[in-house]
């Protein structure tokens, strides 16, 4: 792989825009730091409630050594998990909402330390393709949710 890490990240996210200079310009000089990408050609963002999303981060990131890129959004209501293009359509979760063929995501720039307003990486991408396995991630939804089970237990 040539070049640092993160700069490899941005091309790899940007290759999915329209344009993807119009989106490294947007990374760039959008106060905000974030630029609208499509969803569904080379990545699926499936997007859980916050209460689930970390214990399920916790879970995955004890399981597997390097997770796909995962976001989060302000006030951490919501995260979303980069799954394979696809993986969307055939979710059949209960409230977990797909973003696929079709739909739109703001992304922050890749770049650790990045101001960017509303939304920030968990796990950001580092270039090199990876993402997270929808069968693992349900069995770490499937954990999470137990465990958060137990946990809200009284004796």
């Amino acid at each position: 792989m040539t070049g640092s890490g993160a700069k490899s990240a941005v091309e790899w996210l940007a290759s999915v825009a329209p344009d993807p200079d119009a989106c490294r310009w947007e990374w760039e000089r959008n106060p905000l730091g974030v630029a609208l990408l499509p969803a569904g050609s080379l990545w699926d963002v499936l997007i859980l409630p916050g209460e689930l999303g970390y214990p399920t981060l916790d879970v995955l990131t004890r399981v597997i050594d390097r997770p796909g890129p995962v976001l989060a959004d302000f006030g951490d209501a919501r995260m979303g998990f980069f799954v394979p293009s696809g993986t969307a359509t055939r979710w059949l979760g209960t409230g977990v909402r797909g973003a696929g063929h079709g739909t739109w995501i703001v992304v922050p720039h890749p770049h650790p330390g990045r101001a960017a307003g509303g939304v920030r990486w968990l796990i950001p991408p580092d270039g090199s393709g990876t993402l997270t396995d929808p069968t693992v991630l349900e069995l770490a939804m499937h954990e999470a949710a137990a465990q958060l089970a137990r946990d809200g237990t009284h004796e």
